[in-house]
């Protein structure tokens, strides 16, 4: 029973460990009235001048059940409002998934939000802002 109890705990311990590097992804987590928002980028943290894709799986704040055939944009600005980036929802592979690409024109911290609806009968629900570090575009390697 001892051994089963050190191997648990070790391969807990494992599990929380550093991730191999360019693996680390942040997830951002956000809720509205009826709904509950996991949302990622690839890459992340995003460059400028690169195409970002953002995953969001939206789920019944309720029920926790995958909302399917929604309507969503996620959009941003740049503190100094210089810049500005959006883009709908396009359906992902999994059920209450969904995909939009951003393209940041600077390096600096943006705003960004969403909105979202299960359908065009809902009344759009916002996200509250949040900020997302954008890095510097990578140089060339052509």
């Amino acid at each position: 029973m001892r051994a089963l109890v050190i191997a648990i705990a070790t391969a807990a311990l494992v599990a929380c460990g550093p991730k191999a590097a360019g693996t680390n992804t942040t997830e951002y987590r956000a809720f509205t009235e009826h709904y509950a928002f996991n949302i990622t980028s690839e890459p992340s943290p995003p460059h400028a001048r690169e195409k970002t894709v953002f995953k969001i799986r939206v789920r019944d704040k309720t029920s926790s059940q995958p909302i399917e055939g929604g309507e969503g944009i996620i959009y941003g600005n740049t503190e100094d409002g210089s810049g500005k980036t959006w883009d709908s929802f396009t359906r992902g592979p999994a059920p209450g998934t969904y995909t939009a690409n951003l393209q940041f024109v600077v390096a600096t911290n943006w705003a960004l939000a969403l909105q979202f609806r299960k359908d065009s009968t809902q009344a759009l629900e916002k996200v509250d802002t949040w900020y997302q570090q954008v890095l510097p575009e990578r140089a060339a390697t052509h």
